[in-house]
């Protein structure tokens, strides 16, 4: 999927060419854009300010912005992910988004309620904690794969028959 064919209300992707391929510098990038988003200002879903899952804090960065620009299941093996990384602008304008491009549902995942923002043209989601009286945005990602975008709608509809 190029960047020509993402939707007109979501941020232009950010990516390492336009820092020379130099990583620290790209990282440096990534992060203000992630700081003017989630800490500077804190984004609002349904009326609800999100919180920030801070910890474990590397290299100065919030544990949130890790979850957004890499993947592993082990937190302190994760890997840099590029098609995270050039979507680091997204998740605030998914979280606010009133567009009908955008799936919501609940499910529950390690006894932890998830609202599961799904931005189904592109095939991107965002995972919001919801704990008690307040959300912590969780991770953010592009699905590789057509079939768990297919999963991804089923839970939807299913949450939609059955919504809890």
């Amino acid at each position: 999927m190029g960047a020509s064919m993402n939707p007109d209300w979501l941020p232009d992707l950010v990516l390492s060419n336009d820092y020379q391929g130099n990583w620290p510098t790209y990282i440096e990038a990534l992060y203000a854009f992630f700081r003017a988003d989630f800490i500077d200002t804190k984004p609002v879903f349904q009326g609800q300010r999100l919180g920030l899952k801070r910890h474990p804090v590397i290299d100065g960065k919030e544990a949130t912005f890790w979850h957004f620009i890499s993947e592993g299941e082990i937190e302190a093996d994760r890997l840099p992910a590029p098609r995270r990384c050039e979507r680091i602008r997204w998740p605030k304008v998914v979280i606010e988004g009133n567009n009908p491009d955008i799936k919501i549902w609940k499910n529950k995942r390690n006894g932890e309620t998830r609202i599961n923002l799904l931005v189904e043209s592109v095939g991107y989601l965002v995972i919001l904690a919801d704990r008690k009286g307040y959300l912590l945005p969780w991770t953010a990602y592009p699905i590789e794969r057509n079939h768990e975008v297919r999963k991804k709608l089923r839970d939807y509809e299913q949450y939609r028959k059955n919504p809890w």
